[in-house]
């Protein structure tokens, strides 16, 4: 067991394999980083890479890596690390292994924001406080309907599948109702997509995490570890349960809206992440920096899978995440099925 101390008098225990298995997953992302910006057009030596980011390298260098491809690049790790976190917090709170961000519809919800700004015929600055604010308030809807006492289990993932069967059906009405050009261009961003990503797509969210990693999820890492034991038992030990639920759902929603704002709704990587950050951690408890790492080194891969897969053509990166985590659902299920879990 290893104790990091936090400002403010904060602790967070951390197993020695979760923790190597989270900085194993940093490692991971960063040097499929350097690999995702060397790649391109204009070809860039991973050496020459690291040398413009020690502040060296030529002016063309400079400006391709800066200008063009890093942004990408933190967005992708952003979005990644943020969806894996969310996706551990609900499946944590949940005690559910589907309870992630897609199922429960806070990612439908962002989409419903966007498309209203779509149909509104508003431009794309629009677009990301549109998301924004369409999760939040999915979340904030999800929560009122399943009840402080049941904010958790079955019935929050029952109310979840319900929202997000009807938001759904309201934004293929809104597709519907958007001009031709528009609906095609939410469409792409429906599919979840970094192409064109720049800084101010990475910010808020990169802004958020710093925030929110530290002073929210890590600190109640050890209260929703009692948690998932249930409600009285946690009670019984002195944890507040409906404050750090509330808290910890909050934060996650935020995430989530955040990352839907800055790429689109990518599928599964929610689902995912936690899922293979659980079994290379064999820990328990929510493992909240290991589903980070795993999320974004995940998001990395998927996007240059997406950008080179198919010559000549640029596929979305939520189309990979989807077929990738539809598919590691599919056997996860298969393999329950056949342990008889």
């Amino acid at each position: 067991m290893i104790v990091l101390r936090l400002p403010g008098g904060l602790s967070v225990r951390l197993h020695a394999r979760a923790l190597a298995v989270g900085l194993a997953g940093a490692l991971v992302a960063a040097a499929l980083g350097v690999l995702a910006v060397a790649a391109g057009d204009y070809p860039i030596s991973p050496a020459d890479v690291l040398r413009v980011l020690a502040g060296g390298g030529s002016p063309a260098d400079r400006f391709v890596v800066t200008e063009l491809r890093l942004p990408r690049l933190a967005t992708a790790l952003a979005v990644g690390a943020a969806l894996g976190l969310a996706g551990a917090v609900f499946q944590s709170v949940t005690r559910n292994a589907l309870g992630s961000p897609d199922v429960l519809g806070v990612t439908s919800g962002a989409a419903t924001g966007a498309l209203v700004v779509v149909a509104l015929g508003s431009g794309s600055p629009a677009l990301g406080g549109a998301a924004t604010a369409g999760g939040l308030a999915t979340g904030a809807l999800l929560y009122a309907l399943a009840g402080r006492p049941g904010a958790a289990g079955q019935r929050l993932v029952l109310v979840g599948i319900g929202v997000t069967a009807i938001l759904t059906g309201v934004n293929g009405w809104l597709l519907t109702r958007a001009p031709l050009t528009d609906a095609a261009r939410a469409a792409l961003w429906l599919t979840g997509s970094l192409d064109g990503r720049g800084w101010a797509n990475a910010l808020p969210l990169l802004a958020a995490l710093a925030v929110l990693l530290p002073a929210v999820l890590l600190a109640r890492a050890p209260a929703l570890r009692l948690i998932e034991m249930g409600d009285e038992a946690a009670a019984a030990l002195g944890v507040p349960v409906r404050r750090v639920r509330l808290g910890v759902l909050a934060a996650a929603v935020l995430l989530v809206s955040l990352a839907a704002a800055a790429a689109g709704p990518v599928s599964f990587l929610a689902l995912t992440a936690p899922h293979l950050a659980r079994r290379l951690t064999r820990a328990p408890g929510p493992n909240l920096l290991p589903a980070a790492a795993v999320g974004a080194a995940l998001l990395v891969a998927a996007d240059q899978l997406a950008q080179h897969a198919v010559a000549g053509h640029q596929l979305p990166v939520g189309v990979v995440t989807g077929v990738l985590g539809g598919g590691y659902l599919a056997w996860l299920l298969a393999g329950e099925r056949g342990g008889r879990r």
